[in-house]
């Protein structure tokens, strides 16, 4: 196979790949964020004390990050046909993504939420500030370089996802890398696809970092 004949389908295998990762993202924050509070401010000593309701949020977020993800693809393909109408491709892709990432996810803002130092929060309780205020006006503030680090750690995740999701269909560098390098024995292709990948990768982690660092000065 030439370059001339790869550029193309690397080009299209990427695009659905960062078309997968992109709503992967929007919809694990929708989900992981709201979660990642909800496990803090119910715990022990939170601001909305309820140990029932923190286990079962506890207990929602141990099974979705200890099912492996090609398992998990499988056992979702009933919701995904639900949802999309279909169970190949890239938008078919992002439900299983969303599913596995948002668990994973919504710990790392569990972990950030908890770095803030509990001196403020009290602060601002004593100031008047509601239990909501608290949470949008001070705990997610100063969490911020946590949960940039914490999503950028999620995204480069998603994109493994996403390549393992070519293993059904699910389009992108991975399904590329399954057809052409794996079954039709194509190793260059195999290699750039990797390659490619790795350059994702870096980029993102570089930008999170970047963006992290930032908001850790302010």
């Amino acid at each position: 196979m030439t370059w001339d004949d790869m550029l193309p389908l690397l080009l299209e295998s990427t695009g659905q790949t960062v078309e997968m990762v992109l709503w992967s993202t929007l919809f694990t924050v929708v989900l992981g964020l709201p979660l990642g509070v909800a496990l803090v401010v119910t715990d022990r000593g939170g601001l909305f004390p309820s140990p029932v309701l923190n286990r079962v949020l506890g207990f929602v977020v141990n099974v979705g990050r200890s099912l492996p993800f090609i398992i998990l693809m499988i056992a979702v393909i009933p919701l995904t046909r639900l949802i999309v109408g279909t169970t190949i491709g890239s938008s078919a892709s992002v439900v299983p993504l969303t599913l596995g990432a948002a668990p994973f996810f919504a710990r790392l803002v569990e972990t950030a939420l908890r770095e803030v130092g509990r001196d403020k929060v009290q602060a601002a309780q004593a100031m008047g500030a509601s239990r909501s205020t608290v949470v949008a006006k001070v705990l997610l503030p100063e969490a911020m370089p946590g949960l940039i680090a914490g999503l950028t750690v999620t995204v480069v995740a998603l994109i493994s996802y996403s390549a393992m999701a070519g293993a059904i269909g699910g389009g992108g560098l991975g399904d590329l890398a399954i057809r052409y390098g794996y079954h039709r024995f194509e190793t260059t292709l195999m290699i750039v696809t990797v390659v490619v990948l790795v350059v994702v990768v870096q980029l993102v982690q570089t930008l999170g970092d970047m963006v992290a660092r930032r908001l850790a000065r302010n």
